[in-house]
């Protein structure tokens, strides 16, 4: 069972939404925590943070101002530290496709200076967060998160006799998170008018809690390489805008570049080295750390079927409008009713 109380955590992008609910879920659940270091390039969003966690109920955490393309501040960041959480990037689809340099200097070269420091540090877990975009990528924020992915997982090949372990999760859209569809459509449903890019359009669904919980779930049991993903269910778009806005006009806009009408996190590629464990999914490392028949040996899991592809659009768990005004209300704002 993870236990984190004496641990020692830097969390990379800690200032989003991931971080502040990861934070929060840390103090709630190991309060015995040793240090709690939340790196991130804000100054502003660190200050608004720091005072929820004000030094003298919170003696363990410090706020680190750098940037994940800074290899010299992260090596700094990293002293003393046995757990990193990677969850910085740049991640709006729109912008990457205009700025693609920046995006690759923060989630390339950032991914690799994380694991760069990490080796040269003593740290014994890595955990990079990822997302659905990666998987058979269209836009280059996915093909970027895929690049990422690849380098976390192949970290493991180099890391010689050192005692570090590197894994990644992967999941869909975040709800509440920033720039995601629900807080989107809550703001424009006064107008009377939700637009919609497409009505067959389908996403996966995860609230921050349960992605924070994935994150705990590959701290326990990853062996190393793993792309750890979460079983979770699927929604129509135009559901979400008939939970949201009900009496809004649901206006067509069309598809924007880069965007999928479905989003996918396992491709029909990858069932060769994916196994079912339970509540997740773990796509395997090519590499000869272990092979799939001894992972499997070790930890209880079961192979997919060749072929197998995890599609929002195939998905076998839907949410219901209902269901998404009552997650609406839980998870994004306790305010909420129509």
């Amino acid at each position: 069972m993870l236990d984190l109380n004496g641990k020692r955590i830097l969390l990379i992008g800690g200032t989003g939404s991931f971080g502040k609910e990861f934070t929060r879920e840390i103090y709630r659940q190991f309060p015995g925590i040793k240090r709690m270091v939340i790196y991130s390039r804000d100054e502003l969003k660190q200050f608004e943070m720091s005072q929820d966690y004000p030094s003298d109920k919170y003696p363990s955490i410090r706020f680190f101002i750098g940037d994940v393309r800074d290899y010299t501040r992260l090596k700094r960041a990293c002293e003393n530290i046995d757990i990193i959480i990677h969850a910085a990037a740049l991640k709006q689809v729109p912008a990457a496709e205009y700025n693609p340099m920046e995006c690759i200097k923060t989630n390339v070269l950032g991914a690799q200076n994380v694991i760069e420091a990490a080796l040269d540090s003593n740290v014994t877990n890595v955990v990079a967060l990822s997302t659905d975009k990666a998987a058979a990528p269209i836009n280059l924020y996915g093909a970027t998160k895929l690049c990422s992915d690849k380098l976390f997982v192949a970290a493991n090949n180099v890391k010689g006799e050192r005692d570090i372990r590197f894994s990644v999760v992967r999941y869909g859209n975040v709800m509440g998170s920033r720039g995601s569809v629900m807080p989107f459509f809550m703001n424009k449903k006064d107008s009377g008018v939700l637009p919609i890019t497409d009505p067959e359009m389908t996403r996966f669904n995860i609230s921050l809690k349960d992605g924070v919980k994935l994150v705990f779930t590959a701290l326990e049991k990853s062996l190393g390489g793993e792309i750890f993903v979460p079983k979770i269910p699927s929604y129509k778009i135009t559901d979400v805008a008939s939970a949201i806005g009900p009496e809004c006009e649901q206006q067509i806009v069309g598809i924007r570049p880069g965007e999928k009408l479905h989003e996918e996190m396992i491709t029909e590629s990858d069932s060769y080295s994916t196994v079912d464990i339970g509540e997740y999914f773990a796509i395997l490392p090519q590499s000869a750390q272990y092979t799939k028949e001894e992972y499997i040996a070790k930890t209880q899991a079961k192979a997919v079927p060749l072929g197998f592809k995890y599609n929002s659009g195939t998905n076998d768990q839907w949410l219901s409008v209902e269901e998404i005004r009552l997650l609406i209300k839980e998870h994004v704002d306790p305010d909420f009713s129509i």
